[in-house]
């Protein structure tokens, strides 16, 4: 034992100086020192930190009334509504772990995950209540705004619940608060296990990175179940903000919601802000404040970036992923480019950035060597994160948390190069993971369905940029000989099976081109897929 002075026991950690970190003790904070403030708003119905709380605690009583108890895991199924942003809460409280389900995905993927998470626990939104009832499943059900599945309402199941019941946070903040599933590359989704102390940083990094303090009212156009909302349905919490839901994403209510209740943040994809731009004039509001908007994934169109400034948004790119949290880098903005034509803050903002402040470590690496790759603005290599913001592991797959934690560094698969001034961009995806509207979509999932066609010999699925989605697949056949087909008749055939977002928009017939040994040079097709008029 060492002998120096700092080393003694009597500095050691104990129940006094050391707390496990959860983001559920934000939400006491706050309904302890903003009691009367509000927190959500959803529609005509107002919830202050008060009410807010006490739902949530009823929430978790009511599961553990349930048998819902620690790790077990419960799924929800829902919109924007207050159930889900409650069940951020009410279900860690409980000491069981969030599940919360792209409602987008097809039937197959969706009880996939139910079965590969062992949900304990489905709560599902009147809207996917039909599709659930053809599931069949074997978990109990609570149902959001009806009862069409034979089961509980949802205000009925918290009203089991008692609004004073106590509640611990974990003893180990490295217990599990959430599981999320992402496509990768592959048909079956992988689950991505946060725990309690990623997400309180991420959310305390997101409220600082986003400016946001006790007077920000954020409207919810980006989905909760992404990443927990980016762990914006806790951030909000630390800070005494505003939650305003948003069960659809479309202009009209957007604008209203900006103007009524003077929103002053919002978050998604490049396509919301596109939709925005695109707006009918009639859907579109006057508002004499600025809103931070955050997007990721494909950097938005010059055009839409002024068109963006000029309704009174001011936009900031990220990037980040399943397995991150969210944003784990911010394209932050040097006040000298406030001075560059329209174009140059355009190229400036093409960038992912610098890592936000949460995570410890960004590097753009030779994925043989590890070696940093030159700031060149040219060599490209991978990005690879290090950070007390990213997940436990994939759930039940040992060998991808292994090879996603290789060398000590998450592996993004996220092809990149680094600018001189310490600024990445990403360059490629790997794997051809195709982005739409927010949504990953695997190539290779798209082309299993391909095959599946009587008439499909060989099939290859690109991306190709779209002015709306910012990507949306385009597939690349060839035909088997005296066989024949018509593009949309190849797209409906998709469409049958699989969840329509992920179904080609675009099909070209012909041989594929190949390297020597037969592999199809997907990066050819890329540069077809980009002439290929709308």
């Amino acid at each position: 034992m060492s002998d120096h002075p700092y080393d003694a026991p009597f500095l050691g950690r104990n129940e006094a100086n050391f707390t496990a970190l959860t983001p559920l003790n934000f939400l006491a904070r706050a309904a302890a020192i903003y009691p009367d403030r509000v927190a959500v708003i959803d529609d005509d119905r107002r919830f202050t930190y008060r009410e807010f709380y006490a739902r949530c605690r009823r929430f978790a009583d009511a599961l553990r009334k349930r048998g819902i108890g620690r790790g077990d895991t419960v799924s929800v199924m829902a919109p924007n509504v207050p159930a889900l942003l409650e069940a951020h809460y009410g279900v860690p409280m409980a000491g069981g772990v969030l599940n919360a389900l792209n409602y987008r995905l097809d039937p197959a993927t969706i009880a996939f995950i139910l079965g590969h998470g062992e949900a304990k626990l489905l709560i599902v939104d009147h809207e996917f209540a039909p599709a659930i009832a053809k599931l069949n499943l074997k978990i109990p059900l609570v149902e959001i705004g009806g009862t069409t599945l034979g089961t509980v309402e949802y205000e009925d199941f918290l009203a089991e619940g008692d609004p004073e019941a106590d509640w611990s946070p974990p003893e180990d903040e490295w217990a599990p608060i959430a599981l999320n599933y992402t496509s990768g590359t592959t048909g079956n989704p992988k689950g991505v296990v946060y725990h309690h102390r990623g997400a309180f940083l991420n959310a305390l990094g997101n409220a600082i990175t986003f400016g946001m303090d006790r007077h920000s009212v954020f409207l919810w156009t980006l989905p909760m179940f992404h990443c927990n909302g980016w762990t914006y349905t806790w951030a909000l919490s630390a800070i005494a903000g505003t939650h305003v839901c948003l069960r659809r994403v479309d202009p009209a209510p957007i604008f209203a919601a900006i103007a009524k209740h003077r929103v002053t943040h919002m978050a998604g994809a490049p396509i919301v802000l596109n939709m925005l731009v695109h707006a009918p004039d009639s859907a579109k509001r006057r508002f004499d404040h600025v809103v931070e908007v955050s997007t990721g994934g494909a950097a938005p169109p010059g055009a839409v970036i002024e068109a963006m400034e000029r309704m009174g948004f001011r936009v900031t790119h990220l990037y980040g992923l399943t397995e991150s949290y969210g944003p784990t880098t911010v394209c932050a903005w040097q006040d000298e480019w406030d001075e560059l034509p329209l174009p140059g803050r355009v190229e400036k903002m093409a960038r992912q950035g610098v890592r936000h402040v949460m995570l410890d470590g960004q590097r753009v690496v030779d994925p043989a060597t590890m070696a940093d790759v030159p700031p060149d603005a040219e060599t490209i290599g991978e990005i690879v994160l290090r950070s007390n913001t990213l997940m436990k592991g994939y759930l039940k797959n040992p060998k991808a948390t292994g090879d996603a934690f290789a060398s000590g560094w998450f592996h993004t698969g996220d092809l990149a190069v680094m600018h001189p001034d310490g600024y990445v961009e990403i360059k490629d995806r790997s794997k051809d993971i195709i982005i739409s509207g927010g949504e990953n979509i695997s190539s290779i999932e798209v082309e299993e369905v391909l095959y599946r066609h009587p008439a499909v010999m060989e099939a290859a699925v690109v991306a190709r940029p779209d002015p709306f989605w910012g990507e949306t697949p385009c597939a690349f056949i060839t035909l088997k000989t005296d066989a024949a087909a018509e593009p949309g008749e190849i797209i409906a055939f998709c469409r049958e099976r699989m969840a329509h977002y992920k179904a080609p928009k675009h099909v070209v017939f012909g041989p594929l081109p190949k390297t020597s040994t037969g592999k199809i040079q997907k990066y050819a097709l890329r540069e077809q897929a980009k002439d290929i008029s709308p």
